[in-house]
């Protein structure tokens, strides 16, 4: 059994995260996606880990009416919505309270979207391995949304990681995943950032800046091995 401990921060989330995926490492079916914003930073870490491609998959919160940070579901692309109905009832939230909450966060989706990814298309999911990362689990809302909505464009495996997460919400996404990696468990949970020595907010320009800085690096190593010379066991015989 792993000891409890808190991670300096999301890269050192991210690091530790990667070790416990190996297995995918250097693997040209792999592809790593971070949850915005804070998922993108642990993932970010990951990728470069298993030198594999990075994008963001956006998904959002559904935050009760005045509560915000307290999850009563999540939505994501595809019209992908999952909703915590033992949350719903605890706090009997009408339909038209729900309702005004997905529709807002469905715009911020899309803001995101356009923020990120710009002209480039969505990463192709099919037939390959995606890792799905997130900086910690809670409810396990959004984590849950982002597999539904992954799983209908047909990936061949689904695998949840996170550094932290409560335990039954890591348990939960068993039905929605492939397999699901998660560092640590604590009990009592609490919160995500209470295992974190640095929590802060990330920002919509690091996620930028990141998901940038892995393109080009990816981008200026293929350059280098298109232009890499032809060994001498390569050459031809010139005798």
């Amino acid at each position: 059994m792993v000891d409890l401990f808190r991670f300096h921060d999301r890269a050192d989330g991210g690091r530790r995260l990667a070790a416990q995926l190996s297995d995918y490492a250097g693997r040209s079916d792999v592809i790593v996606l971070g949850l915005p914003r804070g998922g993108l930073v642990v993932a970010h870490e990951v990728a470069i880990a298993l030198n594999a491609p990075l994008d963001v998959f956006p998904v959002r919160k559904l935050g009760v009416p005045g509560h915000p940070e307290l999850a009563m579901g999540a939505v994501a692309g595809g019209g992908i919505e999952v909703l915590n109905r033992e949350v719903l009832a605890e706090l009997a939230l009408s339909n038209a309270a729900v309702r005004e909450v997905a529709a807002r966060e469905r715009l911020e989706l899309e803001r995101r979207e356009d923020l990120y990814r710009g002209n480039r298309p969505a990463p192709v999911v099919r037939g390959r391995v995606v890792i799905l990362v997130d900086d910690g689990l809670a409810t396990g809302s959004t984590m849950q949304a982002a597999l539904l909505a992954l799983r209908q464009q047909e990936p061949a495996r689904l695998v949840a990681a996170v550094p932290v997460g409560a335990r039954e919400a890591c348990e939960q996404l068993a039905a929605s995943a492939d397999q699901v990696v998660c560092i640590i468990m604590p009990e009592p949970f609490r919160a995500v950032g209470l295992w974190y020595e640095d929590f802060d907010q990330t920002t919509d320009e690091e996620v930028r800046r990141r998901l940038l800085a892995h393109q080009s690096a990816v981008e200026a190593s293929q350059e280098s091995h298109d232009r890499e010379p032809i060994g001498a066991f390569d050459a031809p015989d010139e005798r």
